[in-house]
C-alpha cells in the first residue's frame, strides 16, 4: 500500500491522474522553521518531518510519501499568506519576475528511506494592483505558496515556465514516480 502523507487535494490529484493507486493519511508535523536554511534544505527538512508525523501504521512493505513546496523570489521564501494583504505583499513581489519553486519529498518503505527535492524556476507577468486583487477575491490564493495557483486561475499569470509543472502543483510526479519504482512499487 502506498500512503500520502497530505490532505492536498492537489497532490492527491497529481497521483490519482498518474493511476498511482494510495491513501490519504494525516500528517501534524509542525512547519515552522526557528532559522532560514537554503530552500532545498528547508523543503526537504519540511517533508521529512511530515512523513514522521505521519499518521498510519505502516508494514514494512508499505510506502509512505510526503511533500512540502515553497516560493522562493530573490532568496525571500514566500509560503501560505497569512491574510489578503500578505497575499497581495507576495503576488506584487512576483510580478513581472522570475522565482523558484521547491517542494521536498520524502519516502519510507521499511528502513529505506529517500529524501529529495526539485525546483522549477517560474517567470509571472506584469500584473496590475486591480488585477491582484481581484484574484485575491477569488480566494484561490489563501493555501498557496506564493499567494497563487497555477492549475486555477492564477495560471493567466504565468507567462512560462522552466523545469516540472508538477512540482510548482505541489508533487514533482516524475521524481516521486522514480523513486517509487526504487522502492519497489
Amino acid at each position: 500500500m502506498i500512503y500520502l502523507a497530505s490532505k492536498s487535494p492537489r497532490r492527491c490529484e497529481i497521483l490519482k491522474t498518474a493511476g498511482i493507486i494510495f491513501e490519504t493519511v494525516s500528517s501534524d508535523a509542525d512547519e515552522s522553521c526557528g532559522f532560514t536554511p537554503a530552500p532545498e534544505e528547508l523543503v526537504m527538512g519540511l517533508a521529512s518531518r511530515k512523513l514522521q508525523s505521519a499518521q498510519v501504521e505502516a508494514n514494512d512493505g508499505d510506502i509512505i510519501i510526503a511533500a512540502d513546496t515553497i516560493v522562493c523570489y530573490d532568496g525571500i521564501v514566500l509560503g501560505k499568506p497569512r491574510d489578503d494583504e500578505d497575499a497581495f505583499r507576495m503576488l506584487s513581489m512576483l510580478s513581472g519576475e522570475y522565482h523558484k519553486v521547491y517542494t521536498g519529498i520524502a519516502l519510507k518503505k521499511g528502513k529505506k528511506y529517500i529524501l529529495d527535492y526539485d525546483v522549477t524556476d517560474v517567470k509571472m507577468r506584469e500584473m496590475t494592483a486591480d488585477e491582484i486583487m481581484r484574484y485575491i477575491s477569488t480566494g484561490e490564493c489563501r493555501d498557496k505558496a506564493g499567494s497563487y495557483a497555477i492549475q486555477g486561475i492564477g495560471g493567466v499569470f504565468v507567462e512560462g515556465i522552466n523545469g516540472s509543472y508538477h512540482n510548482v502543483v505541489g508533487l514533482p510526479l516524475c521524481k516521486v514516480y522514480e523513486h517509487l519504482l526504487k522502492l519497489g512499487m
